[in-house]
Formats: C-alpha cells, sequence, structure tokens
C-alpha cells in the first residue's frame, strides 16, 4: 500500500480557534492582515534596519483602516469589541511590534486617557482628529529613575494664578517626537494628576532616542518639560492619583496579550514554511524528530496563549476582567512569545540572523515588549498580590 499524505495544517488551526470568533471579529482579523501583508511586509525589513518609518503616513493609513481607538465609543471612534481590537493588535504585531505599539499607545493610552479621563472640549478637540490618524499622540508617564514604580515621578506642575506651569522629563515615549498631543502626569500639591498638551506649546520638545536594537521601525523619544504653561482647561478632569495612569496601562497591556502572539505566529508560520522546503541529508528539516519537538511544542505555547487572550477578551467585553487577569495574559504571552521568536532563530540556523526572516527581528521587538507596560516581575507581584492578600512592591 502506498503512504498517503496528511493534510497540513496551520499552528493555529490545530486548536480550531476561528470557531471561538464570530464574523465582525474574523472580518476585521482579515482586513488588517491584509492592510499589514500589502502595505507594511513589503518595507517592515528596510524601515527596521534603517530605523526609518513614516509614520505620519502610516497613521493615517490606520486611520482610515479604522483601528486607531477602534474600541472606544464617539468622536470617530468604531466602538468595536475588545476582543475584535485584540485581533487587530495581533495582526499589526504579526507585521512589527512598532506597528502594534504605534496603535497602542494612540488609541489605548493617550486617546483613552482623554475619553475616559478628560473633558468634553478635550474630546471633541482631540479624539476625532486621532481616530482619523490627523493627528498623532504620546502618553508621558515613565521617567528614567521611574518605570516600575511611576509614583516616584520627578516631573512637577505647579499654579500660577490659573495657569500650570510644568517642569521634567519623561523617558521612552512611544511617538514622542511626532505626537501632536502629549498626555502627560505630573505630581502637583494634590497629588498625581494628568495634562493634555499641544506639544507646539512652548518650553516643550521631545529629542528622539537613536542607537536602539529593538522596536527600530518605531519613534521612541523622551519629553522635556522646562516651564511649560497651560491654561486650566489643560487638566485632565477626570483622574486623580496613579489610578489614571494605572487604567490606561491596563488598557495597553490588554492589546499586548494578542500582539505578541502575532509576533510569535508570524515566526513560527515562517519556520514551518523554511523547514518544509530546507533539505538536509537528503530529506526535509521537518521530518527529522527533534525538528517536529520544537514545532509541536511552540506550536502548544501559541495555542494556549490564543486560549487565555480569548477568554480575556470575553472577560473585558464583559465588563468583569480584572487586572491581575490582564497581568496573567501580559506575563505568559510575551514570555512564551519570545521564547517561540528564539527557538525558530535556532531552525533557522543562520538564515535567522538576518532581515530576510522575521525571527530575530521579532524577538529584538519582544525584548523590549516584555519589560514596557510592566515587567514581567511587576506583573508577577500583581498576581502574587491577587493570590497573597500581601503587597511585595515595597
Amino acid at each position: 500500500m502506498t503512504k498517503q499524505a496528511r493534510s497540513v495544517v496551520g499552528p493555529l488551526e490545530v486548536f480550531a480557534l476561528d470557531n471561538q470568533l464570530d464574523d465582525e471579529e474574523r472580518a476585521i482579523r482579515h482586513t488588517v492582515r491584509r492592510f499589514c501583508d500589502e502595505r507594511v511586509r513589503p518595507s517592515i525589513a528596510a524601515w527596521f534596519e534603517d530605523a526609518a518609518v513614516p509614520v505620519a503616513e502610516l497613521s493615517r493609513e490606520l486611520g482610515s483602516l479604522g483601528v486607531l481607538g477602534m474600541h472606544l465609543a464617539g468622536y470617530g471612534c468604531a466602538g468595536t469589541s475588545a476582543t475584535a481590537y485584540g485581533l487587530a493588535c495581533l495582526e499589526l504585531e504579526a507585521a512589527d511590534s512598532a506597528l502594534r505599539s504605534l496603535v497602542s499607545v494612540q488609541g489605548s493610552l493617550a486617546m483613552f486617557a482623554i475619553h475616559r479621563f478628560g473633558s468634553e472640549k478635550h474630546r471633541q478637540e482631540w479624539l476625532p482628529r486621532m481616530a482619523a490618524g490627523e493627528a498623532i499622540g504620546c502618553f508621558g508617564l515613565t521617567e528614567a529613575d521611574f518605570g516600575s514604580d511611576p509614583g516616584g515621578m520627578r516631573t512637577q506642575a505647579r499654579q500660577d494664578g490659573s495657569d500650570w506651569v510644568l517642569n521634567g522629563t519623561k523617558m521612552w515615549i512611544t511617538n514622542g517626537s511626532v505626537a501632536e498631543v502629549a498626555v502627560v502626569w505630573a505630581r502637583t500639591e494634590q497629588g498625581i494628576r494628568g495634562f493634555v498638551i499641544p506639544t507646539s506649546t512652548p518650553g516643550f520638545s521631545a529629542p528622539e532616542i537613536k542607537h536602539k536594537l529593538s522596536l527600530r521601525a518605531s519613534v521612541t523619544s523622551e519629553l522635556v518639560l522646562d516651564d511649560v504653561r497651560l491654561p486650566a482647561t489643560a487638566l485632565l478632569p477626570g483622574a486623580e492619583g496613579l489610578s489614571g495612569p494605572l487604567a490606561c496601562l491596563s488598557e495597553a497591556r490588554f492589546g499586548i496579550v494578542f500582539g505578541a502572539l502575532g509576533a510569535a505566529r508570524d515566526c513560527l508560520e515562517t519556520t514551518l514554511a523554511y523547514a518544509q522546503e530546507r533539505q538536509i541529508f537528503g530529506k526535509p528539516l521537518t521530518a527529522y524528530q527533534l525538528t517536529q519537538q520544537k514545532l509541536a511544542d511552540m506550536t502548544l505555547e501559541l495555542g494556549k496563549g490564543m486560549l487565555l487572550a480569548l477568554h480575556l477578551g470575553r472577560l473585558k467585553d464583559a465588563g468583569e476582567i480584572r487586572n491581575e487577569q490582564v497581568s496573567l495574559g501580559k506575563l505568559n504571552n510575551v514570555r512564551e512569545a519570545l521564547a517561540i521568536a528564539r527557538e525558530c532563530r535556532t531552525i533557522l540556523a543562520a538564515n535567522g540572523v538576518t532581515l530576510e526572516y522575521p525571527a530575530m527581528r521579532h524577538a529584538n521587538n519582544l525584548e523590549s515588549v516584555l519589560t514596557y507596560e510592566g515587567t514581567s516581575e511587576v506583573h508577577q507581584l500583581i498576581i502574587g498580590q491577587a493570590l497573597t492578600g500581601q503587597s511585595a512592591f515595597r
């Protein structure tokens, strides 16, 4: 009898995960994937190598696509489900983490802060333009010495008559050098407050950070505030204390739960295709047991991460998600995505260190994703606090 070849299935097809999505979610996923295939993939290696990306142009195109602030309602935003937004993040990060970062910072940090905590004047002035990609936003929380401990920030805002005057610096700010508006958090006599700052305001500057080995297709900047004078109306009225910026971070972390899996999927699919064609000792690399073991283990972790992401998406859509649950997703999925990217590189061998294949590029990017929006240690402590009732942060 002749041996019949078995049909080949993709890594996520093994889990039959499409059965967990509705028609709108599948349509959004398809639309974003097609945009990435046609617009981003042909250029992303060059953007990464040259550390140059047409952010303003891409922002307008992403606005036309409807993904900027897509999970927010009104003011030109699409008002999709959180799960649909997560799937969009997955497809964006499958192209490159920088693209998902652009969308995440715009929608889940800057736009979310204005939408949730801003005045109606803030919303009317900024959100429609930001949703269309006509105005780029950034989010200034992190400082050079205060990443995991934002409550220790040194940036100060003092009242001078009816005005506010801000002084300080923020570090590692995505979109900072190309933003038209910045949401900046500062210490006041009443506690930490947020401010909406047009970047054309005198005293505001955003020098770009150079010489990065990760997220090279993303604009990363320092924000410098030197006696930046703002009217009283610049204050975000709905946010007092750290709860405001932390709520924004939780939104961004949710997108990463899905997004990191996109990078892992791209690595795994590329590696599968390569290994099926690569001949070694007279047969395809995929025909060897050790290779199949690696592929099976990576597929298992990718699928488990996707099941977790979808579960968290449904919880968020139901309004039932908790911060420690977002931490579970961010901790697990970024950690496993980075492990998958590294393992794929071993199968690709020397080819894996070139930009002809995405594994090393994704691995470099995921090194940043692993630590931004909360390091692994921060998320472990958030989970630990939920389990024990004891805070180990101090």
